[in-house]
């Protein structure tokens, strides 16, 4: 069974860092690539981020590129994303999604549940 499992979030201030983690399990984690996306209240599905299943190429949304930063520790089965100043419209569910050989963003074939990012002002 494979399962996504995201950690990390909370409630911070405007300015603040955070660094989010989602393991995987059930799969070979360095045969998939890996994104993260978002869902801001009232809005649809966004994506923030995605590192190839070779690791070699990394994608950014322009709203958080020189922000958020993804990498990935194969020996942990683990994706991260570091999020540096963070903004009241970077509130948020976080969610990590796994793509079988993706080289750039997408399809995935596997989502997480999310976890909930505040950003106070």
């Amino acid at each position: 069974q494979v399962q996504l499992v995201e950690s990390g979030g909370g409630l911070v201030q405007d300015g603040a860092s955070l660094r989010l983690s989602c393991v995987v399990s059930g799969l070979t984690f360095s045969e998939y690539g890996m994104g993260w996306f978002r869902r801001r209240p009232g809005k649809e599905r966004e994506f923030v981020t995605a590192i190839s299943w070779t690791g070699d190429n990394r994608f950014y949304a322009s709203s958080v590129r020189g922000r958020f930063t993804i990498s990935r520790d194969i020996a942990k089965n683990t994706v991260y994303l570091q999020m540096n100043s963070l903004k009241p419209e970077d509130t948020a569910v976080y969610v990590c999604g796994a793509g079988y050989m993706r080289t750039g963003v997408g399809p995935y074939n596997y989502w997480g549940q999310g976890t909930q990012v505040t950003v106070s002002s």
